[in-house]
């Protein structure tokens, strides 16, 4: 088949997420190695979004590739009770690669229902109904991890289930009322509220509190100095369990193999995906607590998944966390990161349009907007009546710059395999682009 026919094809036939189906017109890619892709008109686009902030090490990997064929000569698929060699091997190498208090890994198919099951584990360990999560967030789209999400993708399962209590993260530049003076008073006024609100909600009903590590499509929302810790002590206090999603943050996304490493703290639960396979094949999981593995010593665990541990994923998932080992991917994230923050920087003095830029290794964000000084953001909260923001990112894709938006939000979240040229090259496009930008404003 040639481009325009799968095109057509793929329009009459195939729903698309999170998009109004008349408009869609797909690029057909033909090939894909590193970080890039070719249509089939030879035309050469840069991923510089990861795909879906989840193709870390790129397109082609041949270690990930030889192990998924390796597993496949054996056998493709065994049920979840049985002994997988690569399963056992790759729960191993997780929990080598966590705190020392972490014990056990659920496998999952992908992170919402990695969400899912880590919602149910907190529930069934404290007997307690009520789940924390913040407005800010994106958990997944199915009930329970819709039930955790708190942006306007949620919208479609209300009311949805009881139990989820919603509270504000600490968002500084749009904090409406409050100019802090430092980070730490920020942190001291957001866990006060929050440690208010648990305690109007009956402290002794909550079994979770859920955060995504760093805010991921909601604005790469990085924590202030002290909040994680401080959410950590609130949970000891209370005995509530800590749930640190690290689906999109995780993986070396932000310098470190998991971004709540960042902050010196230890969850009780981490729910993965994404990276782990970087989509080869997908897979998810729950990281829980020695404490918590122990309590399904004697009592069952009631969750379960067919594809639970799928062989062919876990097989990709080694492979993986080996080439991140093997090629020293850290490292590179923290070079290229530090070249991707100072262009960043520059872009913000630079360009009237940029309001702020947040970044961490390289996952990073430019926040939109009308008005520097009053911070009035380019397009309105839920709202983007002219398309504005998919104007944006279609001047981006002319320029071979694929990524995407969110709200008023433009996200830079390459592969993590990216070298320092490529991605000078590939900004180089972004200034052109937020040029064009600051003539809208």
């Amino acid at each position: 088949m040639n481009g325009e026919e799968i095109r057509e094809l793929q329009k009459k036939y195939v729903l698309q997420s999170w998009s109004k189906q008349g408009n869609l017109n797909p690029i057909a890619i033909e090939k894909a190695e590193g970080i890039y892709m070719w249509d089939y008109d030879g035309n050469r686009y840069t991923d510089m979004s990861s795909q879906l902030v989840n193709l870390n090490v790129g397109f082609a990997n041949k270690e990930i590739n030889a192990a998924i064929v390796e597993q496949l000569d054996k056998y493709a698929y065994l049920g979840p009770s049985y002994g997988v060699e690569a399963r056992a091997v790759l729960a191993k190498m997780i929990i080598d690669r966590m705190p020392d208090n972490m014990g056990k890994v659920f496998f999952t198919n992908g992170g919402a229902d990695a969400n899912e099951n880590a919602i149910k584990m907190a529930r069934i360990v404290t007997g307690r109904p009520k789940v924390f999560s913040r407005y800010r967030s994106y958990h997944g789209s199915t009930f329970g991890a819709g039930s955790l999400t708190g942006e306007p993708r949620r919208a479609s399962i209300e009311p949805g289930i009881p139990g989820f209590v919603k509270f504000f993260d600490p968002y500084i530049y749009r904090e409406p009322v409050i100019k802090f003076e430092s980070e730490e008073q920020a942190t001291a006024y957001y866990l006060s509220k929050l440690r208010e609100q648990i305690i109007y909600e009956g402290a002794d009903q909550v079994a979770a509190i859920v955060l995504e590590t760093i805010t991921g499509s909601n604005g790469v929302i990085i924590p202030p100095k002290g909040y994680l810790p401080g959410v950590r002590k609130i949970c000891d206090e209370f005995g509530i369990m800590m749930i640190c999603d690290e689906v999109m943050a995780g993986w070396g996304r932000t310098g470190k193999l998991f971004a709540f490493e960042n902050f010196g703290v230890k969850p009780d639960i981490v729910s993965f995906a994404k990276g782990v396979t970087c989509g080869y094949v997908q897979l998810g999981g729950v990281v829980v607590s020695k404490k918590i593995a122990e309590y399904f010593n004697d009592h069952t665990l009631l969750c379960g998944l067919t594809y639970s541990g799928h062989p062919l994923a876990c097989a990709a998932g080694v492979a993986c966390v080996k080439y991140y080992d093997d090629a020293k991917i850290l490292d590179n994230v923290n070079k290229v990161g530090k070249v991707l923050g100072e262009k960043l920087e520059e872009f913000s003095s630079k360009h009237p349009s940029v309001g702020e830029v947040r970044y961490i290794g390289l996952f990073s964000s430019l926040e939109l907007v009308k008005d520097k000084k009053t911070g009035e953001p380019l397009v309105p909260f839920g709202k983007d009546p002219e398309g504005t923001m998919g104007k944006i990112v279609g001047m981006l894709k002319k320029k071979g710059f694929m990524t995407y938006s969110h709200e008023n939000m433009l996200f830079v979240n390459p592969p993590l395999i990216i070298t320092e040229e490529q991605i000078l090259e590939e900004l180089v496009k972004l200034d052109e682009v937020l040029s064009e930008v600051d003539k809208l404003i």
